[in-house]
């Protein structure tokens, strides 16, 4: 990513604050290994002989035959695969994790109408702007209890793996969203985007 010296205002994002960031910034390539804050699973599945990897420049994703979900990803809408495996009754799998990391969930924020960000990377093509980055994921554990009777579960050695239907999923955190603005955000005080979803909501 590309920290600009401008941009639009409630972006959750200081801007000009990332001189040393930005000299060290490459162009995206699917053989760059998965974020490690993603977890040991991204970067085995990258890994895998058949996988593909979409080419978003800083939200990309990775499978293995889901080629149809991949190619809906576009700049302007980088959570679209997600959207795709849930028309296509799919699950979101927690290997030994919790909602914490659960990216699926970022998507049906979108579908509330909760506020999304931009961001900015550095291409070929120069700088783009990548609307649709999603916000924090912190708190969103909070809806375990209205998925539980969706969820199936299994201990694993000592990790629990737990599978939710996508629609469930999704209905689920829509309704907490429509219900209370604030359903899902994280509490920490310091925490750029979820106080900006604060602040737009205490002004609206």
């Amino acid at each position: 990513m590309i920290i600009p010296s401008t941009g639009p205002e409630t972006n959750a994002i200081i801007y000009c604050s990332g001189a040393d960031t930005n000299r060290m910034a490459e162009f995206f390539d699917p053989q760059i290994p998965a974020d490690p804050l993603m977890g040991t699973v991204g970067e085995t599945l990258r890994k895998h002989p058949r996988a593909k990897r979409s080419t978003h420049p800083i939200l990309s994703f990775t499978s293995v035959k889901a080629k149809a979900a991949l190619a809906a990803q576009t700049l302007a809408d980088p959570l679209a695969p997600i959207g795709v495996l849930a028309k296509q009754d799919g699950w979101v799998l927690l290997l030994g994790v919790d909602h914490t990391v659960n990216s699926s969930i970022h998507y049906a924020e979108k579908l509330a109408g909760r506020k999304q960000f931009v961001r900015w990377a550095l291409t070929p093509q120069g700088v783009r702007e990548c609307p649709g980055f999603p916000g924090c994921s912190a708190g969103f554990q909070s809806i375990a209890p209205e998925v539980k009777k969706y969820t199936r579960q299994v201990k694993i050695g000592n990790a629990f793996v737990r599978a939710v239907p996508l629609r469930m999923l999704f209905r689920a955190v829509i309704t907490q969203i429509k219900q209370n603005p604030l359903a899902l955000l994280c509490q920490q005080a310091d925490c750029p985007r979820c106080n900006e979803i604060r602040l737009l909501n205490a002004v609206g």
